[in-house]
Protein backbone atom coordinates (compact mmCIF):
# COMPACT_ATOMS: atom_id res chain seq x y z
CA UNK A 1 0.00 0.00 0.00
CA UNK A 2 1.34 3.50 -0.79
CA UNK A 3 2.74 5.54 2.14
CA UNK A 4 1.37 8.92 3.13
CA UNK A 5 3.71 11.50 4.72
CA UNK A 6 3.07 12.50 8.33
CA UNK A 7 2.13 16.03 7.34
CA UNK A 8 -0.75 14.63 5.26
CA UNK A 9 -2.54 13.40 8.36
CA UNK A 10 -2.02 16.78 10.08
CA UNK A 11 -3.30 18.61 7.00
CA UNK A 12 -6.44 16.46 7.02
CA UNK A 13 -6.99 17.36 10.66
CA UNK A 14 -6.63 21.07 9.91
CA UNK A 15 -9.11 20.85 7.04
CA UNK A 16 -11.64 19.15 9.29
CA UNK A 17 -11.76 22.31 11.44
CA UNK A 18 -12.47 24.65 8.51
CA UNK A 19 -16.02 25.68 7.65
CA UNK A 20 -17.53 23.68 4.82
CA UNK A 21 -17.67 25.35 1.44
CA UNK A 22 -18.51 24.36 -2.16
CA UNK A 23 -15.22 22.53 -2.62
CA UNK A 24 -15.70 20.62 0.60
CA UNK A 25 -19.15 19.55 -0.51
CA UNK A 26 -17.81 18.32 -3.85
CA UNK A 27 -15.04 16.40 -2.08
CA UNK A 28 -17.56 14.83 0.26
CA UNK A 29 -19.69 13.72 -2.69
CA UNK A 30 -16.65 12.17 -4.31
CA UNK A 31 -15.77 10.28 -1.13
CA UNK A 32 -19.31 8.95 -0.90
CA UNK A 33 -19.10 7.79 -4.53
CA UNK A 34 -15.82 5.96 -3.87
CA UNK A 35 -16.80 4.45 -0.52
CA UNK A 36 -20.58 3.96 -0.69
CA UNK A 37 -22.07 3.16 2.70
CA UNK A 38 -19.60 0.51 3.84
CA UNK A 39 -20.12 -0.94 7.34
CA UNK A 40 -17.49 0.90 9.42
CA UNK A 41 -14.68 0.16 7.00
CA UNK A 42 -11.21 0.51 8.51
CA UNK A 43 -8.36 1.38 6.14
CA UNK A 44 -4.74 1.18 7.30
CA UNK A 45 -2.71 4.39 7.23
CA UNK A 46 1.07 4.25 7.42
CA UNK A 47 3.09 7.34 8.28
CA UNK A 48 6.66 8.04 7.30
CA UNK A 49 7.86 7.03 10.74
CA UNK A 50 6.23 3.64 10.36
CA UNK A 51 3.44 4.46 12.75
CA UNK A 52 0.16 2.84 11.95
CA UNK A 53 -3.24 4.42 12.26
CA UNK A 54 -6.61 3.90 10.64
CA UNK A 55 -9.03 5.90 8.57
CA UNK A 56 -12.58 4.97 9.52
CA UNK A 57 -15.72 5.34 7.54
CA UNK A 58 -18.29 5.80 10.27
CA UNK A 59 -21.37 6.20 8.08
CA UNK A 60 -24.19 3.97 9.32
CA UNK A 61 -25.32 1.23 6.96
CA UNK A 62 -29.08 0.89 6.40
CA UNK A 63 -30.39 -2.68 6.66
CA UNK A 64 -30.72 -4.39 3.29
CA UNK A 65 -33.85 -6.28 2.41
CA UNK A 66 -33.13 -9.54 0.64
CA UNK A 67 -36.07 -10.89 -1.34
CA UNK A 68 -35.92 -14.67 -1.69
CA UNK A 69 -36.32 -15.95 -5.22
CA UNK A 70 -36.85 -19.42 -6.55
CA UNK A 71 -39.58 -21.63 -7.84
CA UNK A 72 -42.05 -20.48 -5.19
CA UNK A 73 -45.18 -18.42 -5.45
CA UNK A 74 -46.48 -18.13 -1.92
CA UNK A 75 -45.56 -19.32 1.52
CA UNK A 76 -42.53 -21.27 0.24
CA UNK A 77 -44.69 -23.77 -1.67
CA UNK A 78 -43.04 -24.98 -4.87
CA UNK A 79 -44.87 -24.62 -8.15
CA UNK A 80 -46.03 -28.06 -9.27
CA UNK A 81 -48.99 -27.36 -11.55
CA UNK A 82 -48.77 -25.16 -14.62
CA UNK A 83 -51.35 -24.54 -17.31
CA UNK A 84 -50.85 -23.41 -20.89
CA UNK A 85 -53.61 -21.96 -23.07
CA UNK A 86 -52.77 -22.82 -26.67
CA UNK A 87 -50.65 -25.62 -28.14
CA UNK A 88 -49.18 -24.03 -31.23
CA UNK A 89 -45.43 -23.57 -31.65
CA UNK A 90 -45.10 -21.37 -28.57
CA UNK A 91 -47.63 -23.12 -26.36
CA UNK A 92 -46.16 -26.53 -27.11
CA UNK A 93 -42.66 -25.22 -26.40
CA UNK A 94 -43.71 -23.76 -23.04
CA UNK A 95 -45.45 -27.00 -22.13
CA UNK A 96 -42.37 -29.01 -23.10
CA UNK A 97 -39.87 -27.05 -21.01
CA UNK A 98 -42.29 -27.16 -18.07
CA UNK A 99 -42.69 -30.94 -18.31
CA UNK A 100 -38.95 -31.41 -18.71
CA UNK A 101 -38.59 -29.47 -15.44
CA UNK A 102 -40.80 -32.08 -13.74
CA UNK A 103 -44.01 -30.05 -13.54
CA UNK A 104 -47.54 -31.34 -14.01
CA UNK A 105 -48.75 -29.63 -17.21
CA UNK A 106 -52.24 -29.11 -18.60
CA UNK A 107 -52.54 -27.62 -22.09
CA UNK A 108 -55.87 -26.42 -23.46
CA UNK A 109 -56.68 -26.10 -27.17
CA UNK A 110 -59.78 -24.77 -28.89
CA UNK A 111 -60.71 -28.00 -30.71
CA UNK A 112 -59.93 -31.70 -30.65
CA UNK A 113 -58.13 -31.47 -33.99
CA UNK A 114 -55.89 -28.70 -32.64
CA UNK A 115 -55.31 -30.69 -29.44
CA UNK A 116 -54.29 -33.79 -31.44
CA UNK A 117 -51.95 -31.73 -33.60
CA UNK A 118 -50.46 -30.10 -30.51
CA UNK A 119 -49.82 -33.43 -28.80
CA UNK A 120 -48.13 -34.77 -31.93
CA UNK A 121 -46.00 -31.62 -32.08
CA UNK A 122 -44.94 -32.23 -28.48
CA UNK A 123 -44.21 -35.91 -29.10
CA UNK A 124 -42.09 -35.15 -32.16
CA UNK A 125 -40.07 -32.49 -30.35
CA UNK A 126 -39.44 -34.76 -27.37
CA UNK A 127 -38.36 -37.62 -29.63
CA UNK A 128 -35.81 -35.30 -31.24
CA UNK A 129 -34.57 -34.22 -27.82
CA UNK A 130 -34.20 -37.84 -26.74
CA UNK A 131 -32.34 -38.73 -29.93
CA UNK A 132 -29.89 -35.89 -29.27
CA UNK A 133 -29.36 -37.02 -25.70
CA UNK A 134 -30.95 -33.96 -24.12
CA UNK A 135 -33.52 -36.00 -22.17
CA UNK A 136 -33.36 -39.66 -21.12
CA UNK A 137 -36.99 -40.64 -21.71
CA UNK A 138 -39.34 -38.75 -24.05
CA UNK A 139 -42.34 -40.89 -23.10
CA UNK A 140 -41.92 -40.08 -19.41
CA UNK A 141 -41.89 -36.35 -20.13
CA UNK A 142 -44.91 -36.62 -22.43
CA UNK A 143 -46.82 -38.43 -19.69
CA UNK A 144 -46.60 -35.28 -17.58
CA UNK A 145 -48.52 -33.29 -20.22
CA UNK A 146 -52.29 -33.49 -20.61
CA UNK A 147 -53.65 -31.83 -23.77
CA UNK A 148 -57.41 -31.16 -23.52
CA UNK A 149 -60.12 -28.93 -24.96
CA UNK A 150 -61.89 -27.92 -21.75
CA UNK A 151 -60.71 -24.61 -20.28
CA UNK A 152 -62.08 -25.68 -16.90
CA UNK A 153 -59.14 -28.11 -16.64
CA UNK A 154 -56.99 -25.08 -15.70
CA UNK A 155 -58.97 -24.43 -12.51
CA UNK A 156 -56.34 -25.85 -10.11
CA UNK A 157 -53.25 -24.45 -11.82
CA UNK A 158 -50.77 -22.30 -9.89
CA UNK A 159 -49.52 -20.52 -13.02
CA UNK A 160 -51.38 -20.24 -16.32
CA UNK A 161 -49.50 -19.01 -19.39
CA UNK A 162 -51.61 -17.76 -22.28
CA UNK A 163 -50.06 -18.58 -25.67
CA UNK A 164 -52.87 -18.15 -28.20
CA UNK A 165 -52.96 -16.14 -31.44
CA UNK A 166 -51.49 -12.62 -31.25
CA UNK A 167 -54.87 -10.89 -31.25
CA UNK A 168 -55.72 -8.39 -28.53
CA UNK A 169 -59.47 -9.01 -28.48
CA UNK A 170 -59.00 -12.79 -28.26
CA UNK A 171 -56.48 -12.46 -25.44
CA UNK A 172 -58.65 -10.03 -23.46
CA UNK A 173 -61.60 -12.41 -23.75
CA UNK A 174 -59.48 -15.37 -22.63
CA UNK A 175 -58.11 -13.52 -19.60
CA UNK A 176 -61.64 -12.73 -18.51
CA UNK A 177 -62.48 -16.44 -18.68
CA UNK A 178 -59.30 -17.49 -16.89
CA UNK A 179 -60.06 -15.03 -14.09
CA UNK A 180 -63.37 -16.80 -13.47
CA UNK A 181 -62.03 -20.35 -13.91
CA UNK A 182 -58.70 -20.40 -12.06
CA UNK A 183 -59.65 -20.80 -8.42
CA UNK A 184 -56.41 -20.46 -6.44
CA UNK A 185 -56.41 -16.97 -4.89
CA UNK A 186 -52.64 -16.59 -5.41
CA UNK A 187 -52.52 -18.08 -8.96
CA UNK A 188 -50.59 -16.05 -11.53
CA UNK A 189 -52.00 -15.34 -14.99
CA UNK A 190 -49.21 -14.75 -17.48
CA UNK A 191 -49.23 -13.88 -21.17
CA UNK A 192 -46.72 -14.94 -23.78
CA UNK A 193 -47.74 -12.00 -25.97
CA UNK A 194 -45.02 -10.60 -28.22
CA UNK A 195 -46.24 -7.02 -28.16
CA UNK A 196 -49.64 -6.33 -26.56
CA UNK A 197 -49.37 -4.14 -23.44
CA UNK A 198 -49.98 -6.26 -20.33
CA UNK A 199 -52.19 -3.62 -18.75
CA UNK A 200 -54.85 -4.25 -21.39
CA UNK A 201 -55.02 -7.89 -20.29
CA UNK A 202 -54.72 -7.21 -16.57
CA UNK A 203 -57.75 -4.92 -16.40
CA UNK A 204 -59.88 -7.69 -17.91
CA UNK A 205 -59.46 -9.58 -14.62
CA UNK A 206 -60.33 -9.01 -10.97
CA UNK A 207 -56.68 -9.71 -10.00
CA UNK A 208 -54.51 -7.29 -12.01
CA UNK A 209 -51.78 -7.50 -9.37
CA UNK A 210 -51.26 -11.16 -10.36
CA UNK A 211 -51.10 -10.60 -14.14
CA UNK A 212 -47.83 -10.12 -16.01
CA UNK A 213 -46.06 -10.86 -19.27
CA UNK A 214 -43.79 -13.90 -19.57
CA UNK A 215 -42.55 -13.76 -23.14
CA UNK A 216 -40.66 -16.85 -24.36
CA UNK A 217 -38.81 -17.11 -27.66
CA UNK A 218 -39.17 -19.67 -30.43
CA UNK A 219 -38.07 -22.44 -30.31
CA UNK A 220 -38.72 -22.41 -26.56
CA UNK A 221 -36.70 -25.55 -25.69
CA UNK A 222 -33.66 -24.08 -27.46
CA UNK A 223 -33.64 -20.33 -26.77
CA UNK A 224 -32.89 -19.43 -23.17
CA UNK A 225 -34.35 -15.92 -23.03
CA UNK A 226 -37.57 -14.87 -21.29
CA UNK A 227 -38.85 -11.30 -21.03
CA UNK A 228 -40.58 -10.55 -17.72
CA UNK A 229 -43.10 -7.74 -18.17
CA UNK A 230 -45.02 -6.50 -15.11
CA UNK A 231 -47.73 -3.89 -15.60
CA UNK A 232 -48.20 -0.82 -13.44
CA UNK A 233 -50.56 -2.88 -11.27
CA UNK A 234 -48.46 -6.05 -10.94
CA UNK A 235 -47.41 -6.81 -7.37
CA UNK A 236 -43.58 -6.51 -7.28
CA UNK A 237 -43.38 -9.61 -5.08
CA UNK A 238 -45.35 -11.61 -7.67
CA UNK A 239 -43.02 -10.40 -10.42
CA UNK A 240 -39.94 -11.36 -8.42
CA UNK A 241 -41.27 -14.80 -7.63
CA UNK A 242 -42.19 -15.49 -11.26
CA UNK A 243 -38.71 -14.35 -12.23
CA UNK A 244 -37.31 -16.96 -9.84
CA UNK A 245 -39.63 -19.62 -11.23
CA UNK A 246 -38.57 -18.93 -14.83
CA UNK A 247 -34.90 -18.84 -13.89
CA UNK A 248 -34.58 -21.61 -11.30
CA UNK A 249 -37.28 -24.07 -12.37
CA UNK A 250 -37.38 -23.60 -16.14
CA UNK A 251 -33.69 -22.72 -16.46
CA UNK A 252 -34.31 -19.53 -18.43
CA UNK A 253 -32.35 -16.28 -18.51
CA UNK A 254 -34.77 -13.52 -17.52
CA UNK A 255 -34.60 -9.87 -18.56
CA UNK A 256 -36.98 -7.19 -17.33
CA UNK A 257 -39.01 -4.90 -19.59
CA UNK A 258 -41.39 -2.07 -18.95
CA UNK A 259 -44.95 -2.59 -20.13
CA UNK A 260 -44.86 -1.06 -23.59
CA UNK A 261 -45.65 -2.56 -26.97
CA UNK A 262 -42.85 -4.78 -28.26
CA UNK A 263 -41.05 -4.91 -24.91
CA UNK A 264 -37.26 -5.06 -25.42
CA UNK A 265 -36.47 -7.55 -28.18
CA UNK A 266 -39.34 -6.99 -30.61
CA UNK A 267 -39.12 -3.22 -30.32
CA UNK A 268 -35.64 -3.60 -31.84
CA UNK A 269 -36.19 -6.66 -34.03
CA UNK A 270 -39.43 -5.83 -35.85
CA UNK A 271 -38.21 -2.58 -37.51
CA UNK A 272 -35.18 -4.55 -38.73
CA UNK A 273 -37.37 -7.28 -40.27
CA UNK A 274 -39.70 -4.71 -41.84
CA UNK A 275 -36.73 -2.92 -43.42
CA UNK A 276 -35.70 -6.20 -45.06
CA UNK A 277 -39.24 -6.70 -46.38
CA UNK A 278 -39.25 -3.16 -47.82
CA UNK A 279 -35.91 -3.81 -49.52
CA UNK A 280 -37.38 -6.85 -51.31
CA UNK A 281 -40.65 -5.02 -52.01
CA UNK A 282 -38.80 -2.17 -53.74
CA UNK A 283 -36.77 -4.57 -55.89
CA UNK A 284 -33.55 -3.38 -54.31
CA UNK A 285 -32.44 -6.96 -53.52
CA UNK A 286 -33.74 -10.53 -53.56
CA UNK A 287 -34.59 -12.36 -50.33
CA UNK A 288 -31.58 -14.61 -50.88
CA UNK A 289 -29.19 -11.67 -51.23
CA UNK A 290 -30.61 -9.87 -48.19
CA UNK A 291 -30.26 -12.93 -46.00
CA UNK A 292 -26.88 -13.96 -47.41
CA UNK A 293 -25.59 -10.47 -46.70
CA UNK A 294 -26.41 -10.74 -43.02
CA UNK A 295 -25.26 -14.33 -42.61
CA UNK A 296 -21.90 -13.82 -44.32
CA UNK A 297 -21.37 -10.12 -43.65
CA UNK A 298 -22.68 -9.74 -40.09
CA UNK A 299 -22.21 -13.30 -38.76
CA UNK A 300 -25.94 -13.66 -38.07
CA UNK A 301 -27.05 -17.30 -37.82
CA UNK A 302 -29.84 -16.56 -40.31
CA UNK A 303 -31.04 -13.62 -42.34
CA UNK A 304 -33.98 -11.36 -41.45
CA UNK A 305 -36.39 -12.82 -44.01
CA UNK A 306 -35.66 -16.43 -43.03
CA UNK A 307 -36.18 -15.33 -39.44
CA UNK A 308 -39.50 -13.69 -40.31
CA UNK A 309 -40.57 -16.96 -41.95
CA UNK A 310 -39.60 -18.82 -38.78
CA UNK A 311 -41.48 -16.42 -36.52
CA UNK A 312 -44.49 -16.47 -38.85
CA UNK A 313 -45.38 -13.60 -41.15
CA UNK A 314 -48.78 -13.27 -39.50
CA UNK A 315 -47.13 -12.89 -36.10
CA UNK A 316 -44.60 -10.44 -37.51
CA UNK A 317 -47.40 -8.32 -38.94
CA UNK A 318 -49.44 -8.51 -35.73
CA UNK A 319 -46.48 -7.28 -33.66
CA UNK A 320 -45.83 -4.50 -36.18
CA UNK A 321 -49.48 -3.46 -36.03
CA UNK A 322 -49.32 -3.29 -32.24
CA UNK A 323 -46.13 -1.23 -32.30
CA UNK A 324 -47.52 1.17 -34.89
CA UNK A 325 -50.78 1.57 -32.97
CA UNK A 326 -48.90 2.59 -29.83
CA UNK A 327 -46.11 4.75 -31.25
CA UNK A 328 -47.40 5.91 -34.67
CA UNK A 329 -43.87 5.83 -36.09
CA UNK A 330 -43.43 4.91 -39.79
CA UNK A 331 -40.68 2.36 -39.10
CA UNK A 332 -43.28 0.17 -37.34
CA UNK A 333 -45.85 0.24 -40.17
CA UNK A 334 -46.17 -3.16 -41.94
CA UNK A 335 -45.17 -2.90 -45.64
CA UNK A 336 -47.93 -3.68 -48.18
CA UNK A 337 -46.02 -6.78 -49.35
CA UNK A 338 -46.15 -8.26 -45.86
CA UNK A 339 -49.88 -7.57 -45.57
CA UNK A 340 -50.59 -9.18 -48.97
CA UNK A 341 -48.58 -12.29 -48.08
CA UNK A 342 -50.53 -12.71 -44.84
CA UNK A 343 -53.82 -12.25 -46.72
CA UNK A 344 -52.71 -14.96 -49.16
CA UNK A 345 -51.89 -17.40 -46.36
CA UNK A 346 -48.15 -17.29 -47.09
CA UNK A 347 -47.12 -17.31 -43.43
CA UNK A 348 -43.65 -18.83 -43.59
CA UNK A 349 -42.57 -22.19 -42.24
CA UNK A 350 -45.90 -22.94 -40.60
CA UNK A 351 -47.72 -22.79 -43.97
CA UNK A 352 -44.90 -24.18 -46.12
CA UNK A 353 -44.29 -20.94 -47.96
CA UNK A 354 -43.28 -17.39 -47.10
CA UNK A 355 -40.28 -15.61 -48.53
CA UNK A 356 -39.00 -19.14 -49.16
CA UNK A 357 -40.64 -22.49 -49.87
CA UNK A 358 -40.41 -25.24 -47.29
CA UNK A 359 -40.94 -28.96 -47.52
CA UNK A 360 -39.44 -31.83 -49.48
CA UNK A 361 -35.96 -31.04 -50.67
CA UNK A 362 -36.35 -27.36 -49.71
CA UNK A 363 -35.39 -25.23 -46.73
Amino acid sequence: MSRLPLWAGRACARRATRPAGPRAEVAACRRRAIWPAAPHVSLPLFTRAGQRGVLRNRRPVPPQRVTPVGCHLQGGVSVKKIGVAGCGLMGAGIAEVSARAGLDVVVVESSQAAADAGRERLAASLRRAEAKGKIPDAAAVLDRIDVVTDLEALADREIVVEAIVEDEAAKVELFGKLDRIVTAPDAVLASNTSSIPIMKLAVATSRPSQVLGLHFFNPVPVLSLVELVPSLLTDPEVAERVRGFARDTLGKHVIHSQDRAGFVVNALLIPFLLSAVRMVESGFATPEDVDEGFVRGCAHPQGPLALADLIGLDTTKAVADSLYEEFKEPLYAPPPLLARMVDAGLLGRKSGRGFYRYGEGRR
